[in-house]
């Protein structure tokens, strides 16, 4: 996983080819279809705050975080031109408190897949599930290792990668094989992986 500084880098320099200034239509595509009703809710990894803007105008009381502070800033400056209230904060989630929990929904694009470690990943599944409501969502937004491999990219995970990740504490409701919202011509393979809390953990 990368650290702040690195992440920051890619800040500064405007490295940023997930960065599309629109709301993802992955989330949009799910909130509608699983009629997820405004309720308090984490944007994790929410980058320059596109989602997290949209999710406020939905009605959502959003609470966005980044481990990159560069990102966080933007998301602050975005959110303040847009007219709506969003918490911001930088901070890490394998190590750093998250504030305004519990939540009743989580949505991250790309914060998952950016674990390489299984202990990560495990205590990244158990913390998001320790601050969520019981019954809680969440959405993970994932590369797909069934699209061709690529110089530059998401990292890539298979269907049985997530699944073992994520099921002691998570009932899987889809594991959707989509594309990531972008501008790029030939958009990476994605899942959209929805989920919710379990009432007794595995």
């Amino acid at each position: 996983m990368k650290t702040s500084a690195e992440w920051d880098e890619r800040y500064r320099t405007c490295n940023l080819p997930w960065d599309t200034g629109r709301d993802d239509k992955n989330l949009s595509q799910c909130i509608e279809d699983n009629r997820i009703a405004p309720c308090r809710m984490l944007d994790l990894g929410c980058g320059t705050g596109s989602n997290a803007v949209w999710l406020a105008k939905q009605g959502f009381s959003v609470t966005g975080i980044d481990i990159a502070p560069l990102a966080i800033e933007a998301a602050r400056q975005k959110a303040a031109s847009e007219g709506v209230g969003i918490s911001f904060s930088a901070a890490d989630i394998l190590t750093d408190p998250i504030p305004n929990a519990p939540f009743e929904f989580v949505f991250d694009r790309g914060c998952f897949h950016s674990l390489d470690n299984p202990t990560d990943t495990e205590r990244c599944t158990e913390l998001i599930s320790g601050y969520l409501t019981t019954g809680g969502l969440w959405l993970s937004l994932i590369g797909n290792a069934d699209g061709p491999v690529r110089e530059f990219g998401p990292p890539r995970r298979s269907a049985s990668e997530i699944v073992s990740a994520v099921e002691p504490r998570f009932e899987i409701i889809s594991l959707r094989r989509t594309d990531f919202d972008s501008d790029a011509e030939d958009p990476p393979l994605a899942w959209a992986c929805l989920m919710r809390k379990r009432s007794q953990q595995t």
